[in-house]
């Protein structure tokens, strides 16, 4: 069902609804209003004949004891009976619309009778010792009543008509802006990331646009920065791809110790190649969403130990571990694979920049019930204040750095998809790099 027709239906039906209610109030005071007018013409008409009464001779009876007076004589208006009969219940007079049998006069006031098989509707007004009864037709006040509510329920009926027509106009223009969104989308290629442009847009819709516009503009970053990965990992496979082919082709044309260096070269290029892929398919999992959930938790001294550990099978400088009695055995709010990922990264990262003679320091502190840090310092050359924004761009390194160009890439993406926070805080022999992690809120 369209937007369209819903609304028409729904608002339709509230009109429908409010106009019947309305229209049956109106028909209903209508009605009332018409009975008691009638019955005030029935009233009127009686007293009426009374004042003539008095001035007309006194009616004698006449053949059948009866005396038929006309409607002129009586003052009444034409389709109303008369009777006139004294207080014993003798006819004195009747008017020629009066039915041929005799109207029920005993009871003063307004009542319906019936007459044969017609229905009146009577008053009876007493005056002089002389009982006076006008009288109507009832079928002929249903049907003067029926062509009253038909003339006032006619013209309610154009109204609702032409409301609902109107409203489907009204509907029909308010979404056509909606319309051209879907023109102008309908309309782009599917590789096209350029904003919308559509004018004389409602308020309403003005944010939509917007937050459309907003999403092409992330697809179109998205698109950028994974092209750029695959031009740089393209980049950076190749040149491990080229060594390894190279070192065996001097080993296959060589022999002895020669060859021995090839195979060793061919070897370490292999590793090299090996962590990439490693590192790439750690950040696209971890960009990608992929659920790192197995269950598990660890607290933060778990995870510093965890990471060491990875971080030390490799030569390089000691790690030391500081204030490790220092953070409460909460365990972490994140999964620990990402934990131990993220902190082995800063260690590989601060252990290939750091002088040889020196060590990293690992310093765990609890920032506050449900926070913990872990500081990571190394004492390698001073970076810039301005190149720290690069620290996370995927395959830079620096002058001297020799490793893929991910680690700190993969750090950022878990600390964004855990709410982590991340600093760096330059030094003048190295860098110190601060992790924020949450704890898990103790179970009540």
């Amino acid at each position: 069902m369209s937007l369209r027709l819903r609304l028409t239906l729904t608002l339709g039906s509230a009109f429908v609804l409010l106009w019947a209610l309305a229209a049956t109030w109106m028909l209903f005071d209508v009605r009332n209003q018409l009975m008691q007018s009638l019955d005030q013409r029935l009233a009127a008409s009686a007293r009426m004949v009374a004042g003539l009464l008095v001035q007309l001779p006194q009616p004698q009876l006449g053949e059948g004891g009866i005396t038929r007076l006309s409607a002129e004589q009586l003052g009444i208006e034409n389709g109303l009976a008369c009777q006139i009969s004294s207080l014993r219940g003798e006819i004195l007079a009747r008017s020629h619309a009066a039915p041929d049998s005799t109207l029920d006069a005993q009871r003063t006031g307004f009542h319906d009778q019936m007459i044969g098989d017609t229905a009146w509707r009577s008053f009876t007004f007493i005056q002089n010792g002389m009982r006076i009864t006008t009288a109507d037709r009832l079928d002929e006040r249903t049907a003067l009543q029926r062509s009253v509510l038909l003339a006032a329920a006619l013209p309610v009926f154009v109204a609702l008509l032409g409301s609902l027509i109107v409203l489907w106009i009204g509907i029909g223009n308010g979404l056509a802006p909606l319309r051209r969104i879907r023109t102008a989308l309908a309309q782009r290629s599917a590789d096209s990331v350029e904003p919308l442009h559509i004018e004389r847009l409602p308020r309403e819709l003005t944010p939509l646009v917007e937050t459309q516009n907003q999403l092409f503009a992330r697809i179109a970053h998205m698109l950028e920065r994974e092209r750029r990965l695959t031009d740089d990992a393209a980049h950076e496979l190749r040149s491990p791809l080229t060594a390894i082919k190279t070192h065996l082709q001097v080993a296959a044309m060589t022999e002895g110790d020669t060859a021995k260096r090839a195979l060793a070269q061919a070897e370490v290029g292999t590793d090299r190649l090996h962590r990439i892929l490693e590192q790439l398919l750690m950040l696209a999992r971890v960009e990608g969403r992929v659920s790192f959930n197995d269950g598990l938790s660890c607290t933060a001294l778990d995870v510093a130990q965890l990471a060491i550990a990875d971080a030390s099978q490799q030569p390089g400088p000691h790690i030391e571990l500081c204030g490790a009695q220092d953070v409460c055995p909460h365990p972490l709010a994140m999964p620990p694979t990402l934990a131990v990922a993220a902190l082995r990264n800063l260690l590989d990262n601060a252990r290939r920049h750091t002088r040889h003679g020196t060590a990293i320091r690992l310093t765990l502190s609890q920032l506050d019930e449900r926070r913990v840090r872990f500081s990571v310092q190394d004492h390698g050359p001073a970076i810039p204040p301005e190149m720290l924004e690069r620290l996370t761009e995927r395959f830079w390194r620096s002058g001297e750095g020799e490793g893929s160009g991910l680690g700190l890439s993969i750090v950022k993406a878990i600390a964004e998809r855990c709410a982590c926070d991340l600093r760096f805080e330059p030094q003048a022999d190295g860098l110190i790099v601060e992790l924020v992690v949450s704890l898990q809120a103790p179970a009540p």
